[in-house]
C-alpha cells in the first residue's frame, strides 16, 4: 500500500504527461536531468521512465487479476453481522464489525477466529459495500411500510432550534405521529417520540388519543426508562404538548426543565425527530389505522423491543462539521462531514450524563441480548400487530386500560 506522501497511479500518470512535454523538447543532456528529477519524484527506475516517455501514458488493464483478499469465512460473517444490524449502510457497519462479531459469538450465532477478527478490524468501507452487494441475504429486511391553530399558551415559550453540534445529552426534540389511517374521525393511537440531539438516543411510546391522561402516562413511561436526565423538550406548536395540564406536569416532575418550540411552518426545526418519524415509525406501521386497546398495548411492547435494539445495537453517524462553498452561479454548496458510526449508548457512555450504576445495568442488558433473536421478535410482533382488527364502527374503547399506572380508585 502506498504511503500518504506517495503518488497513486493516476497522479503519477498526470505528472508524467506534464514532464513528457518538456522531455520531447529537451536535448540529450536536458533529458538526462529530467530523468533524474522524475526518478526522485515518481519513484520509478530510469529504464521504466524512458519506456514510458516513448509510449502512451494511459492506464492499462491488468493482465492478471488480483486474487481475493477475504475468503468465504468473512463473507458469511458479514452476512450475519449485517442482518443483525438490519442491513445498515457500509459506512455505519464497518467500524462496528469486530465488537458485534464478538457479541454474536458469545450468543452462539457466529464462530469467530483470531484471523477473522483481524480481518473485520482492517476491512475498508468500500470492500464491505462490494461484498454485501455480492452476497445474497437469506433473511429479508424488517417490513417497511395542516398547521395547528394558534395556541395562546405558547406565547411565553421561546422559539429556537437546537444546534446540530449540541454536545450535552438531554436536549430532546419531540413529535407526535398519527395512526388514524384514511380518516381522523374518532379516537385512535398516536406515537409520542423523543430524540436526543447529542447522542441520537430515541424514545417511543404509543398513546390512545391525545387527552391529558394518555399523554401524561406516555411521558411517565419515557421518564422512567430514560438513563439520563431531561434538560430540554423541543416540540412543535401543537396543543397536545402545550396545554395547561402538561405544562404543569413538566414543571412538577423536572426542576429547571427548559421548554422551547419550533417556528411555525418550519418543519426542519425538528429535523432529527422528523427523520426518526420516517425510519422508526412510518417505515414499520405505514398509514394503517390503529385504534384499539389491544393494538396500543402490543405496540408499546414492540416499542420496548425497538428501544433496546436501536439504542444499544444500531450505530448512527453524527454530523461533526459542515462548510459552505459558493459556486460560480452564486448558489451555495454545503459540504457535510460525519464522524465514526457508534451506537447511541456508546455515545452516551462517552459523556458524564449517565450514572455508573445505570451504565453497568445497560451493559449487562446488552451483553445478555441476542440482536438477531431480538430482530426476529420485532418482526413477529409487527406481523401480529398488523393482523389485529380495528375497533368496530360505533364502539368506544376504554382509554384507561392502556395506562401503565392505573388511576387510584
Amino acid at each position: 500500500m502506498p504511503t500518504q506522501d506517495e503518488m497513486d497511479i493516476n497522479e503519477r500518470l498526470k505528472y508524467l504527461r506534464i514532464m513528457r512535454k518538456r522531455y520531447i523538447r529537451a536535448d540529450r543532456d536536458g533529458r538526462g536531468r529530467l530523468l533524474d528529477e522524475m526518478e526522485q519524484v515518481s519513484g520509478l527506475d530510469r529504464k521504466t521512465l524512458i519506456r514510458r516517455m516513448n509510449s502512451k501514458l494511459e492506464r492499462q488493464p491488468r493482465r492478471k487479476q488480483r486474487g481475493r483478499t477475504y475468503g468465504c469465512e468473512l463473507d458469511d460473517a458479514l452476512r450475519v453481522i449485517a442482518e443483525s444490524f438490519d442491513h445498515i449502510a457500509a459506512e455505519r457497519l464497518a467500524p462496528n464489525l469486530a465488537w458485534m462479531a464478538e457479541h454474536l459469538a458469545s450468543h452462539g450465532e457466529l464462530e469467530v477466529s483470531a484471523a477473522l477478527l483481524e480481518q473485520l478490524k482492517r476491512i475498508s468501507v468500500p470492500t464491505v459495500r462490494r461484498i454485501l452487494q455480492r452476497v445474497s441475504r437469506d433473511e429479508p429486511r424488517l417490513p417497511r411500510r395542516g398547521p395547528e391553530r394558534a395556541n395562546q399558551l405558547t406565547r411565553d415559550i421561546p422559539m429556537r432550534v437546537i444546534p446540530w453540534d449540541e454536545q450535552e445529552p438531554g436536549h430532546f426534540e419531540a413529535d407526535l405521529v398519527h395512526h388514524g389511517g384514511p380518516t381522523s374521525a374518532g379516537v385512535y393511537i398516536h406515537t409520542v417520540q423523543l430524540v436526543d440531539v447529542a447522542t441520537a438516543w430515541s424514545e417511543r411510546v404509543a398513546v390512545l388519543g391525545r387527552g391529558f391522561l394518555p399523554m401524561k402516562d406516555g411521558f411517565q413511561r419515557i421518564l422512567f426508562r430514560l438513563p439520563f436526565p431531561v434538560l430540554e423538550i423541543h416540540p412543535d406548536n401543537g396543543s397536545e404538548f402545550f396545554n395547561a395540564h402538561l405544562l404543569a406536569f413538566w414543571g412538577q416532575r423536572i426542576h429547571g426543565l427548559r421548554l422551547s418550540r419550533s417556528r411555525p411552518f418550519h418543519k426542519n426545526d425538528n429535523r432529527f425527530v422528523e427523520q426518526k418519524n420516517s425510519t422508526l415509525v412510518r417505515a414499520y406501521l405505514g398509514d394503517h389505522r390503529l385504534d384499539t386497546v389491544a393494538q396500543c398495548r402490543l405496540l408499546n411492547t414492540l416499542y420496548d423491543q425497538m428501544w433496546l435494539y436501536y439504542n444499544l445495537f444500531q450505530p448512527v453517524m453524527r454530523l461533526c462539521a459542515k462548510s459552505s462553498l459558493k459556486r460560480k452561479d452564486g448558489t451555495l454548496l454545503v459540504k457535510r462531514r460525519y464522524d465514526q458510526a457508534r451506537t447511541p449508548f456508546d455515545r452516551l457512555c462517552a459523556t458524564t450524563a449517565i450514572c455508573p450504576d445505570r451504565r453497568i445495568e445497560l451493559e449487562r442488558l446488552r451483553d445478555g441480548t441476542n440482536p438477531r433473536q431480538l430482530r426476529q421478535e420485532i418482526e413477529d410482533g409487527l406481523a401480529q400487530l398488523l393482523a389485529l382488527p380495528c375497533a368496530a364502527v360505533g364502539s368506544v374503547e376504554n382509554v384507561l386500560e392502556t395506562l401503565a399506572t392505573p388511576l387510584p380508585v
